[in-house]
């Protein structure tokens, strides 16, 4: 992302989630199961493809890849996955290649919102948002931004989950840091002043009730 002198960098510049190890699997291809018989494609278009189980492939919620419970160490692999991941109406997340097809698990959102710059201001401004995997995206109409209030449990309070869509389907979870140094920033709902939001590519965004 390009530092403007009209530009604010929110984060730290984190470089992605990714832990070392993992230097099996998925050489020639995404690592799975023995092929089974259902060929449905996932996301039900396009070619039936050889569906071969689940590829026993992790995302956890800070973005960190396992394979067999061990951390996928290279970055350039990971990002590879990424480009062919989908998620079908069901909620599955599938990493699809032209040859196959089989499904991973994803414990939140597929990536993380590590950075922010804020160009502009007023109904001008736009928020582009970095990935832990290097995926900038603009919040706005066609990558909008929610929040979503997380149950308590386990004895924490609930606390609010934030999310910016990146590709159809695939959202990237922002992060903590990320989202306190938006909420700093938010202003009044010009709909309701007792909302907070932000204004990115032309769009009100609500982040939550004023304190």
């Amino acid at each position: 992302m390009n530092d403007g002198p009209d530009s604010k960098r929110i984060g730290q510049g984190a470089t992605g989630g990714q832990g070392q190890g993992a230097r099996q699997g998925a050489r020639q291809g995404a690592p799975g199961a023995q092929p089974g018989t259902d060929t449905k494609p996932a996301g039900g278009e396009g070619p039936r493809l050889p569906f071969c189980g689940d590829f026993q492939i992790r995302i956890a919620r800070d973005g960190t890849w396992f394979y067999q419970g061990t951390p996928i160490g290279r970055k350039p692999l990971v990002k590879l996955f990424a480009s062919v991941l989908r998620r079908e109406a069901d909620g599955d997340y599938w990493l699809v290649t032209p040859f196959e097809r089989g499904r991973i698990k994803v414990d939140d959102a597929p990536f993380v919102a590590v950075e922010c710059d804020v160009e502009g201001d007023g109904r001008s401004q736009r928020l582009v948002f970095r990935t832990n995997l290097d995926e900038t995206v603009t919040a706005g109409p066609a990558h909008p931004l929610r929040v979503v209030e997380t149950p308590a449990h386990d004895g924490r309070p609930a606390e609010p989950s934030p999310y910016v869509l990146v590709r159809p389907g695939l959202e990237a979870l922002i992060s903590r840091p990320v989202f306190y140094q938006l909420v700093e920033q938010a202003v009044p709902d010009p709909a309701d002043p007792r909302v907070l939001g932000l204004w990115s590519d032309g769009r009100f965004f609500r982040l939550g009730q004023a304190a």
